[in-house]
C-alpha cells in the first residue's frame, strides 16, 4: 500500500486531502504543527503532533514508517510559525543556516532537509486537481465597468504585495485600496476593509510571482465568503490555475444569497 505524510497547518484543507487520499487506499500518516489544527485530523489513528523546529524528529518519524512521499497543507500562520519554536539538533542546524525568519524561508528550508534524506514533497494540489480555481464567473452576479476598473487595481496591488512576502489579499472600493493583507490574515484584512470603508468592497486574492506549488497555495473557502457577508463586499477575485477553491457549491450559494460576485481571473 502507498503511504503518504501530511505535514498539517490549520485550515480543513488537510481534511480533502486525507478523504481523496483514503479513498484511494492510500494510508496516510497526519504530522501536526500546531494546537489549532482540524480536531478530526487530531483523532486520526496515524496522527502525531511535532512542532515545526523538531525536523530530525519529523524526519525520523517518517523513515521509521517508511514515507518516502510527504504533502504540507494548510495554513501557517505567522504569527504562530515562531511562537514556543522547540529545536532539536537538526531545527537549530537548519534555522542557522537560513538566510531570513520568514515563514516561506524556513518551510524551503525543510523541504531541502526532507530530500536529503531522500523524502519528497509533492505538490499541494496532488490528488486535488479537480478544486484548483478555473478561469470562469461562478456566480450570476457580475459586476460593472466600474467594478472592472476596481477589480485592475487590485490585481496590480496584490501582485505587488505578493512580491515582497507581505500578503496575497487587498480590499477595494471604487477604485481605491482599502487594506493590504500583513501578519494578520486574510481574515482580519478583510474585516478592517469593511471598519474603513463599508459595504460594497472587493476582496482580491493573487498567488504569489513565483508560486511553489509544494508550499501554501492560497485558498478560498466558506470563511472567506462569510466575512465577505460580514462586511457586506461587493465580490471576490481570486486566480485561476494557482489557487484552490474549497466548499465551492456552498460557498456559491451564499454568495449569491448575499448579491457578491465570485470571479476566477487568470494572469
Amino acid at each position: 500500500m502507498r503511504k503518504i505524510g501530511i505535514i498539517v497547518g490549520n485550515g480543513k484543507l488537510p481534511l480533502y486531502f486525507l478523504r481523496e487520499a483514503e479513498s484511494q487506499d492510500i494510508e496516510v500518516y497526519l504530522i501536526g504543527l500546531f494546537d489549532t489544527i482540524e480536531e478530526e485530523i487530531k483523532k486520526h489513528k496515524n496522527y502525531k503532533s511535532f512542532n515545526i523546529g523538531e525536523i530530525g524528529e519529523i524526519t525520523k518519524y517518517l523513515l521509521l514508517n517508511d514515507i518516502k512521499e510527504v504533502v504540507m497543507l494548510g495554513k501557517v500562520e505567522k504569527s504562530l510559525l515562531f511562537q514556543n519554536m522547540k529545536l532539536d539538533y537538526f531545527g537549530e542546524e537548519l534555522l542557522k543556516r537560513l538566510p531570513d525568519k520568514k515563514d516561506e524561508t524556513l518551510l524551503f528550508g525543510v523541504i531541502s532537509f526532507l530530500r536529503l534524506n531522500k523524502i519528497k514533497v509533492l505538490p499541494q494540489n496532488h490528488l486535488l486537481g479537480s478544486l484548483m480555481v478555473k478561469e470562469k464567473k461562478y456566480t450570476r452576479i457580475s459586476g460593472n465597468i466600474e467594478d472592472e476598473k476596481t477589480i485592475k487595481i487590485g490585481i496590480e496591488t496584490a501582485k505587488a504585495l505578493s512580491e515582497v512576502d507581505a500578503g496575497q489579499t487587498v480590499v477595494c472600493k471604487e477604485s481605491s485600496v482599502i487594506a493590504l493583507e500583513g501578519i494578520e490574515g486574510t481574515d482580519e484584512t478583510i474585516k478592517r476593509a469593511g471598519e474603513l470603508a463599508g459595504e460594497g468592497c472587493i476582496i482580491i486574492k493573487m498567488s504569489r510571482p513565483q508560486q511553489d506549488m509544494r508550499v501554501d497555495i492560497p485558498a478560498v473557502g466558506i470563511n472567506t465568503i462569510k466575512k465577505a457577508v460580514e462586511i457586506k463586499a461587493k465580490g471576490i477575485v481570486v486566480e485561476a490555475e494557482k489557487m484552490l477553491f474549497l466548499d465551492l457549491e456552498e460557498c456559491k450559494k451564499l454568495a449569491e444569497e448575499n448579491n457578491i460576485f465570485i470571479i476566477g481571473v487568470k494572469i
